[in-house]
């Protein structure tokens, strides 16, 4: 890549210690109207200023070339298509993993009725990997050129892309040669890095995890130190042979040192609570503090320790993070504000005013790539901003003329304008709020009429039902929905009334019901007395109205808006739903690495039974709680889709010590570490960071000026939530100094003033 050098066309230049005036000849986007070719010129200081919005809007850093041909790139690059179209590779190429060689394509991953599945002829999947590959390439080129040679060896994050692409293209290289024979797929491992590399929040967060990481360890120091002595305590405790409970207890958890360790390790986690102290506790009631206090010290006490520095630290860690997004939101702005910078005097004479246009300003604007929406509440923020009266038409900088913009409210379309007092009135009184309690209050009556339903039928056979009187109940409340639905389409407009999520998820919901009543009826006819009709098509008549029964019982989460205690927290939840996807994707990465790892290691470990008896030794029959007899077959690593299960059901901790047994029979002891590991880092690690997000969220909901904050999924809800939005009120504006200090370092864009 050629070193950054001067651009094409000239660009503002800012001079150092000077008196803010441009040198004598420069063209500037001050100046630029009395220069040749100013139309050109004046273009591009146009398409620098979109570029600069649209960057702050996506919080993305403005570090990248800044001439016609590259800007043209650059928003081709970021444009919806090419954006989707590369998640659309990362999704597919992770996907691979489901099809290719061992396949989940079976019914079943239980090991004594699984059929052998299709597996891929070889070429099948590599075809479509390598042109994911291809695309990632050219991903990285397009990087490296806008961002340039010096950004590039700087960026860890843009090298271990290389060297990613260059280790999977060699691997996929060596499969094609073996014929897809290779024992190991190293770029197997490797996929999950074009997840992580495309988002710059979960970059963040794992930043956030590495500086956490010393803390979490000085608590996993004192939980291995605690094992430990507990684990000697307990071999000495239980070292006798005379009483036979004691002895029990010494030969089922306390055998050997390594088992030992798995017992207290696994009491920690309270899987095998009260299992593994009841042999010694039903002779001796004295044994029990032993376990309590373990308990106390280690659960209760060092594990909560755990949660509490993870929310300390990493919270602290997170909000710099946000910090430095919010200065590139900031940085950006600022930097559209001083590319768009003009005076306007008499044949150059001395400048009227400083400031911005307002009628460049909204130029800009309207070439932004945004929802239409929001594009005009912009605009029209943009339009309402008062000039300074010093500046004579002119918006001033700095705080006054660039923040404004993104501190705008979620926006609906105007609704429907009618000349009819009649339809006035039809409007006014359906888009009232009212109107919505009079449908959760219709809602909620059906709920109560298939719960009536359902206990009054609660011992009769599907069969025998008669299913006249609630298939006409059912009837009757979809027409009213759909009735419903028409209304506010007719009272909010069409738009409007999409423009409200809830309304989205309602009219959804009654779109489908509708739809599926159509279709009972068209098969079943009209209900009547004594309605049992045999079964006819895919499903009988029992199983569409419980299919329309269970949707109508969806549908009335839509009165959670409306209720105040209950809709901060599902605004809490909905929240985290939409704006923890950095933290939900980094969970796919981990499950997604231990699953290619669990594949490796434990692929073909578990084997159905002779005979589909059990696997228990001589005696023919399997201790009690055991795998075999737990029946845990489907729990295994033999295909890809199998393997994320078992690792849920590790991850859970609910009988994990039934995993640690079975794999340790079946493989070798050395398979502790592998589900240690998996529950270090999935139930310490990141169930506790998502923890210490949830308190943080809700403790922000909850606070007494939290009624500022307007809840998510409402009228009200704020312009494009996101984590960053979501702590806004904590962090810091960045001052005036720093912003005009960064823009005179920038690689590719120099400003005079």
């Amino acid at each position: 890549m050629a070193k950054p050098r001067a651009e094409s066309e000239p660009l503002l230049r800012r001079v150092r210690g000077g008196s803010g005036d441009c040198p004598a000849g420069l063209t500037t986007c001050r100046s630029v109207q009395a220069s040749p070719g100013a139309a050109a010129r004046w273009g591009l200081c146009i398409d620098q200023a979109v570029v600069f919005i649209e960057d702050a809007i996506k919080y993305r850093s403005i570090n990248h070339r800044m001439d016609t041909r590259s800007l043209w790139l650059y928003r081709r690059y970021y444009s919806n298509l090419c954006q989707r179209t590369l998640s659309f590779t990362i999704y597919l190429i992770l996907s691979l993993a489901f099809i290719e060689t061992p396949s989940s394509l079976s019914r079943t991953a239980d090991v004594r009725y699984r059929s052998p599945p299709w597996e891929p002829p070889c070429g099948l999947t590599e075809s479509v990997e390598v042109l994911c590959l291809l695309v990632f390439v050219a991903d990285l080129s397009v990087k490296g050129y806008l961002f340039g040679q010096a950004n590039f060896q700087k960026n860890l994050w843009l090298l271990g892309y290389l060297g990613v692409l260059v280790v999977s293209l060699i691997d996929w290289t060596v499969s094609m040669s073996l014929l897809c024979r290779e024992p190991l797929r190293v770029r197997r491992l490797l996929r999950p890095f074009f997840l992580l590399q495309n988002s710059s929040m979960m970059k963040k967060t794992l930043k956030c995890l590495r500086w956490s990481l010393p803390q979490m360890a000085s608590v996993g120091l004192l939980l291995a130190i605690h094992l430990c002595l507990f684990t000697m305590f307990g071999m000495l405790l239980f070292a006798g042979e005379k009483d036979d409970g004691q002895n029990r207890e010494r030969m089922t958890y306390f055998r050997n040192l390594p088992d030992a360790l798995t017992s207290l390790l696994v009491l920690l986690t309270t899987a095998n609570n009260p299992d593994v102290m009841i042999p010694a506790y039903s002779r001796n009631r004295a044994y029990a503090i032993f376990f309590i206090v373990f308990t106390l010290i280690g659960s209760l006490f060092l594990m909560n320790l755990l949660t509490a520095i993870i929310y300390s630290q990493f919270r602290g860690y997170l909000m710099q993070s946000l910090q430095t997004s919010l200065f590139r939101r900031r940085l950006g702005t600022r930097a559209a504000y001083e590319v768009l910078y003009s005076t306007s005097g008499d044949g150059g004479a001395s400048p009227r005013g400083v400031g911005v246009k307002p009628q460049n300003l909204l130029d800009v604007l309207q070439k932004v790539q945004l929802n239409s929406f929001h594009k005009q509440a912009l605009i029209e923020v943009a339009a309402s901003l008062a000039p300074a009266p010093a500046c004579s038409g002119l918006l001033p900088g700095g705080r006054v003329g660039q923040q404004p913009l993104f501190r705008t409210k979620d926006v609906h379309p105007p609704r429907p304008e009618y000349q009819s007092p009649f339809l006035q009135s039809a409007q006014f009184l359906f888009g009232h709020y009212y109107f919505d309690y009079l449908g959760n209050f219709v809602a909620l009556g059906n709920i109560v009429s298939i719960c009536v339903f359902l206990v009054l039928d609660a011992d009769v056979l599907p069969g025998d039902r008669d299913d006249f009187i609630l298939g006409i109940l059912n009837c009757i409340f979809i027409l009213y929905y759909l009735l419903e639905m028409l209304l506010k389409v007719f009272a909010l407009g069409l738009q409007g009334y999409l423009s409200y999520p809830s309304n989205v998820f309602d009219g959804l919901l009654t779109t489908v019901l509708l739809v599926l009543e159509m279709s009972t009826l068209a098969v079943y006819r009209f209900p009547h007395p004594g309605w049992r009709p045999q079964m006819q098509g895919l499903l009988s008549l029992w199983d569409m109205a419980r299919l329309l029964n269970m949707l109508i019982v969806f549908r009335f989460l839509r009165i959670i808006p409306n209720m105040k205690p209950m809709a901060v927290v599902a605004s809490t939840v909905l929240g985290l739903v939409q704006n923890m996807r950095a933290f939900g994707g980094i969970l796919v990465v981990v499950y997604y690495v231990f699953a290619i790892i669990g594949i490796n290691l434990f692929r073909g470990v578990i084997v159905a039974p002779p005979g589909n008896s059990s696997l228990a030794p001589a005696n023919g029959s399997a201790p009690c709680g055991s795998f075999e007899q737990l029946e845990y077959w489907a729990n295994n690593f033999d295909d890809f889709a199998a393997a994320l299960i078992t690792l849920w059901n590790v991850m859970v901790v609910n009988n994990w010590q039934v995993f640690l047994d079975a794999y340790q029979r079946y493989s070798g002891p050395w398979s502790k570490i592998y589900f240690v590991s998996w529950w270090l880092v999935s139930s310490v690690i990141w169930v506790n960071l998502f923890l210490a997000l949830i308190l943080e969220n809700f403790l922000h909901k909850w606070d007494p000026q939290s009624h500022l904050q307007p809840l998510a999924g409402t009228e009200e809800a704020t312009y494009q939530m996101s984590v960053e939005l979501m702590f806004r009120d904590i962090l810091e504006e960045p001052k005036e100094e720093e912003l005009t200090e960064r823009l005179s370092h920038h690689p590719y864009l120099q400003l005079c003033r």
